[in-house]
């Protein structure tokens, strides 16, 4: 009994601290309801009280690492000459649009709307959101904004619920049965294959590429990368194997052409698999390269894969469903079998977290604007999550490397490439989701410079009866001429 006393402690101060934070807003945007009705703002008072929210948030303009531009033109410039970006207010309901409620996902909403534009590195930009969300770590701090910003002038109605993850499809079921992960699928990916053609390299790999150097173009990297798996998984020729989310099957036909296997890709994005057999088709590689809608769930015994590997899947196979994935694949691969799993996994989620912030993450709704508008149920886990639930099902680990710079790199690619064909994107998706991918994918693209998340390639093998893993005594080979 006493070992819940501490949990339960914890619990009670989360519990008070948010309630109270929930009162303080409410209590201050209640009252000053009534008084924004009664007096109408012009713009000149518009631009001033911004002026002064901004200067709350972060400090006067010669403070602030980047520059200003009002809707009326005006510019506050930062202390930078050459800022790596300009925070545009398209108009003057664009800071109540950011503010109101104060979180991450109203800060996003508003450059989704397009009350606020970014001029500029919109990877720099990203940090935008946690400089706010310092400002704001005790309900005092939020009081005092709220009531700054009820001062501004009412905020624009652009509804996002329609691009937004349909509620219909969070009551599918609970999260990551077959149903549900379907529609998170379909809902990421049916933006268009059109759309991923204009930013992805040519073989359109959704994955983290691998550079041997800076100046290596994205495709050469990607194409680095998918050699490098098949090395890693020692593919002979005439081996099966088995990628688990195989996107357009840019592996699958690697392997197949310069290895000599017989590929099977599955997925369950309709777009990815039609694309991906007319890719193989065009390929000429029909007759031993193939790709499945099927559930990860489905795999069995009678499988029998040579090889297997999963590429940017696992971060929507979910923490509690960790073993089901790995039991699936330990069941389809053949004893002495290999498989890689390269995913994403959090850097910040096996750290503690004292009480306070485990409150503030719930108040300012970290990871909602993925949530919401690009990866539904999507979360990612620890490494040791990852590997622990892999050993746990009789996975021997043989090699981890992390990609970590290598992912950051990869997204600055196809940020640059997106931003330059923003036209053509906004006519294939629209101005929203072309606005959702390009936050996203910088947001990233900083996460991982930033060592807050990480990309780790893990090769496991399934030791037959004798415990052999069929692995060389060293990775020379892997290297090799690489």
């Amino acid at each position: 009994m006493f070992h819940a006393i501490g949990p339960m402690a914890d619990y009670l101060v989360a519990r008070c601290l948010h309630d109270r934070i929930m009162d303080l807003s409410f209590l201050i945007m209640s009252t000053a309801h009534a008084e924004l009705h009664s007096a109408a703002l012009v713009d000149d008072s518009a631009e001033s009280r911004c002026r002064a929210v901004l200067t709350a948030l972060f400090g006067e303009p010669h403070q602030r690492p980047f520059d200003v531009r009002f809707w009326d033109g005006a510019v506050d410039r930062g202390q930078n000459p050459r800022a790596p970006f300009t925070l545009v207010l398209n108009r003057p309901a664009a800071l109540r649009r950011m503010l109101l409620p104060p979180n991450e996902l109203s800060i996003v909403e508003s450059y989704i709307a397009g009350d606020v534009d970014i001029d500029g590195s919109m990877e720099a930009a990203s940090m935008l959101s946690w400089a706010i969300g310092d400002r704001l770590r005790s309900p005092l701090a939020v009081a005092r904004l709220v009531r700054m910003v009820l001062g501004l002038p009412g905020q624009s109605d652009d509804d996002l619920a329609t691009i937004r993850f349909p509620e219909h499809a969070r009551k599918l079921g609970p999260r990551h049965t077959p149903v549900r992960d379907a529609a998170a699928i379909h809902y990421h990916y049916d933006v268009g294959n059109e759309f991923y053609k204009l930013w992805l390299d040519r073989r359109m790999v959704y994955s983290c590429a691998y550079f041997h150097s800076a100046e290596d173009s994205l495709d050469i990297a990607q194409e680095a990368k998918l050699d490098l798996i098949c090395r890693k998984l020692r593919l002979k020729p005439g081996e099966r194997l088995l990628d688990i989310g195989c996107g357009w099957g840019g592996l699958i036909m690697h392997a197949a052409e310069h290895y000599g296997v017989d590929a099977t890709g599955i997925t369950l994005s309709q777009n990815q698999a039609t694309l991906a057999k007319q890719r193989i088709e065009a390929a000429g590689l029909g007759d031993r390269c193939r790709v499945a809608i099927r559930d990860y769930r489905t795999l069995n015994a009678g499988d029998g894969y040579d090889k297997i590997s999963s590429v940017g899947m696992i971060e929507h196979v979910g923490l509690t469903h960790l073993p089901v994935y790995f039991a699936s694949v330990f069941r389809a691969l053949k004893p002495g079998g290999l498989f890689m799993n390269h995913g994403i996994v959090s850097l910040s989620e096996p750290r503690p977290k004292p009480v306070r912030d485990r409150v503030f993450g719930k108040f300012w709704r970290v990871n909602a604007f993925m949530e919401t508008y690009v990866f539904p149920d999507a979360k990612l886990t620890a490494a040791d999550d990852v590997i622990a639930a892999a050993e746990e099902v009789g996975f021997e680990l043989r090699d981890v490397e992390s990609l970590r710079e290598h992912y950051a790199m990869t997204l600055r690619h196809w940020v640059r490439t997106l931003e330059e064909k923003c036209l053509e994107a906004t006519a294939l998706v629209g101005e929203h989701h072309f606005r959702i991918w390009r936050l996203y994918m910088a947001a990233c693209a900083n996460a991982f410079a930033s060592a807050n998340i990480n990309v780790i390639q893990t090769l496991l093998a399934k030791p037959d009866e004798q415990g052999k893993s069929c692995i060389p005594l060293t990775r020379d080979d892997i290297y090799a001429d690489g």
